[in-house]
């Protein structure tokens, strides 16, 4: 949510390029009771200023299992243009983080794509594609050789790292001290 308001403040100025962070890159089946608790955790990043929306997991539907799936359809999504991708991620952040839909599941992945207005056997076409997958962990292993460990986190200018979710002014700072030629060091 910062991100998409500090695109929009800073249009051309400032380039934002989302990469894959596996948190949960194998399966790892949780019991539903174990994933609600789990989930009270949410209640931290939802409290935060300009957060998204958070519920703790409330339908009957089984947890996640791992992370790869719905990275992949980002990247699927991303194949028709930033605009695609920039609605399937809302709607993937939202299905999960607030309306508690196994995002693992490639019917519900298919099923957001239908609802963004996607080209639905595009999509399912990309979501198939070995290089996609490949894409996705190309990019958690370039994190992991960073360094990094979490998300979020942003790198500025593939030199200065700011990790965890930040306050919208952190980010805004950092963009127009860049705008204006200073150094983050």
């Amino acid at each position: 949510m910062r991100l998409e308001k500090l695109v929009e403040e800073f249009k051309s100025s400032c380039d934002v390029r989302w990469k894959s962070f596996l948190l949960r890159p194998y399966p790892e089946p949780r019991t539903l009771e174990e994933f609600r608790s789990y989930t009270e955790s949410w209640h931290r990043p939802a409290a935060q200023e300009e957060a998204g929306n958070f519920t703790v997991w409330s339908t009957e539907e089984p947890p996640p299992s791992h992370s790869v799936p719905p990275a992949i359809a980002a990247k699927a999504a991303a194949r028709q243009g930033p605009d695609a991708f920039a609605r399937y991620h809302r709607a993937l952040l939202e299905n999960y983080f607030h309306l508690n839909h196994n995002i693992t599941e490639p019917e519900s992945l298919v099923r957001i794509a239908e609802e963004t207005g996607l080209d639905v056997p595009a999509f399912v076409s990309a979501l198939r594609d070995p290089p996609v997958g490949r894409e996705v962990f190309d990019d958690h292993n370039e994190a992991v050789s960073l360094g990094i460990n979490g998300v979020p986190t942003v790198i500025v200018d593939d030199r200065w790292r700011i990790s965890g979710a930040q306050p919208l002014e952190v980010y805004r700072r950092v963009v127009e001290m860049r705008l204006a030629g200073e150094s983050l060091s």
